[in-house]
C-alpha cells in the first residue's frame, strides 16, 4: 500500500523586519510547515540604528543568513497586492505566491509631509535604509559647520539631532509641540540637559511651515538656514492592505481581532507597526514588534493544531533613547506604556540601549535556533476596545 504524503502548511510572512523575521522562525516549531519570507531587500534592516548610519557611527544592516532559521525561503521582492479570496499575493516582478496563511508585517515608514510646501522635494527621512544612506551621503557632500535642522520632536527627532551634534554638526531641533511628548517631565528634563550641552538649538511650540533647499521656514516667520533638513515628524504604514481591499484604520493599518487575525479574512494574521487590533494599534516601536510577531506566528500555530488562538498580551517597561554614543535616557513607564515621573540619564543609559539594541537581533537569532524559545512581558493594558467588525469564520 502506498503511504500518502503528509500534507504540508505554506505561510508567507510579508516583511522582514522586527516583526516578520521573528514570526518566520518561531513558525518553525512546526516541521510541516514551508515558510516564505517576503522582504523588498536582500539585508535585514536595524531601523533603531538608523540614526547612527546617518551620522556615521554605526552600520544598521545585518545578513539575513545569520537571523533566519533553515529552511526559510528569502524572496528579495515587493507585494503588489494580497488576493485574499483566492489566497495568493502578486509580486513586483510579476511572479505569484500561494498561501495558506500570511502574517502581514510590512511595518512603518516615514510620513510624507503633503502641507508643508517643500518638504517632500527637499526634506530628508531616517524613517528607511533608503533615505537613510541618501542623508549620509548628502551630509558627507556639506561643510562640517554647515547648519543642520531637524523637524520633529519626538524620540527619532531627539536621537538623530543627538547623533549629528555629538560628530560636530550645528543642528537645530524644530519640535513642532513639547520637546519628548511621549516622555515624563523628569524624562524630559533629561533630554533636554543632554541636547543644550551637545549644543542643539531647541525650539519648542514653533512648527516649520515650509522646506527650502537651503532653508526652513517657520510658522511666525523666521527663517533658518539650513544646509540639511531632516523631516522625522510622523510615521506612515505602506497602503498594501488598502490596495488588497482589506480594512484598515484612518492610517493604513490593518484592523484585526484581539488573536491579530484580519477581521476581513481569517487565513491573514498581522504583526508589527501595521497591525490596528480591535482598532487600538500599540506604540510603533521595536519594543511591540517583536512580541506582536511572536503571537502572529503563535496564532496561525493555534489554528494548524486546531486550538483557539490566544488573545493579545503584551506589556511595556519603558523608552530607552540614545543621546550620542556616550550618554542615553531611560524613561520608565507602567505596563500600559503610559510614562511615570522616573528617568535615568548618563552613561549607563547608553549603555542599556546599546545592549537592546544588540539583544534584539540575539532574540531573533535565538528563536532561529530555538523555536519557541522568544518570550515577552505580559500584563499590559490598552484603551477601551472600538467596535469593529468580528472576523469570518476560518474555512
Amino acid at each position: 500500500m502506498t503511504e500518502l504524503a503528509t500534507p504540508r502548511t505554506h505561510v508567507v510572512v510579508v516583511g522582514g523586519g522586527y516583526a516578520g523575521t521573528l514570526a518566520a522562525n518561531r513558525l518553525r516549531q512546526r516541521t510541516d510547515i514551508d515558510i516564505t519570507l517576503v522582504n523588498p531587500r536582500p539585508v535585514f534592516v536595524e531601523r533603531i540604528r538608523l540614526h547612527q548610519l546617518v551620522a556615521d557611527t554605526g552600520a544598521a544592516t545585518a545578513d539575513y543568513g545569520t537571523l533566519l532559521g533553515a529552511g526559510i525561503r528569502l524572496i528579495v521582492d515587493s507585494v503588489e497586492r494580497i488576493e485574499a479570496a483566492d489566497r495568493r499575493v502578486l509580486l513586483a516582478s510579476g511572479a505569484e505566491l500561494t498561501y495558506d496563511y500570511l502574517i502581514y508585517a510590512i511595518g512603518s515608514t516615514g510620513a510624507v509631509p503633503l502641507g508643508v510646501p517643500g518638504a517632500a522635494e527637499f526634506a530628508y527621512s531616517v524613517a528607511d535604509l533608503e533615505n537613510a544612506q541618501r542623508l549620509r551621503y548628502a551630509l558627507a557632500d556639506r561643510p562640517a559647520d554647515a547648519p543642520v535642522t531637524v523637524v520633529g520632536g519626538g524620540l527619532t527627532g531627539i536621537e538623530t539631532a543627538s547623533e549629528l551634534a555629538e560628530r560636530g554638526r550645528r543642528v537645530t531641533l524644530v519640535c513642532g509641540g513639547i520637546l519628548g511628548q511621549s516622555l515624563s517631565n523628569r524624562g524630559r528634563r533629561s533630554v533636554a540637559k543632554r541636547l543644550r550641552k551637545l549644543g542643539v538649538g531647541v525650539l519648542e511650540s514653533v512648527a516649520a511651515s515650509q522646506v527650502r533647499w537651503d532653508a526652513v521656514v517657520l510658522a511666525d516667520g523666521a527663517v533658518l538656514p539650513s544646509a540639511a533638513t531632516v523631516w522625522t515628524a510622523g510615521f506612515a504604514v505602506p497602503d498594501l492592505a488598502a490596495r488588497s481591499g482589506l480594512r484598515t484604520d484612518a492610517l493604513g493599518r490593518l484592523l484585526t481581532d484581539e488573536t491579530l487575525t484580519s477581521i476581513d479574512d481569517p487565513r491573514i494574521v498581522a504583526a508589527g507597526d501595521a497591525a490596528a487590533p480591535s482598532g487600538r494599534p500599540l506604540r510603533m516601536s521595536c519594543q511591540a514588534a517583536g512580541p506582536l510577531g511572536a503571537q502572529a506566528a503563535n496564532t496561525v500555530l493555534s489554528r494548524l493544531a486546531g486550538n483557539p488562538a490566544a488573545v493579545l498580551d503584551q506589556a511595556f517597561v519603558g523608552q530607552c533613547i540614545s543621546l550620542g554614543r556616550a550618554h542615553g535616557t531611560l524613561q520608565f513607564a507602567r505596563t500600559d506604556d503610559t510614562p511615570v515621573n522616573a528617568a535615568v540619564g548618563g552613561r549607563t543609559a547608553a549603555s542599556i540601549k546599546e545592549a537592546i539594541c544588540k539583544g534584539t537581533l540575539w532574540a531573533i537569532r535565538r528563536e532561529a535556533a530555538k523555536p519557541g524559545s522568544y518570550f515577552w512581558l505580559r500584563g499590559g493594558t490598552r484603551p477601551a476596545r472600538l467596535a469593529v467588525d468580528e472576523p469570518v469564520a476560518l474555512p
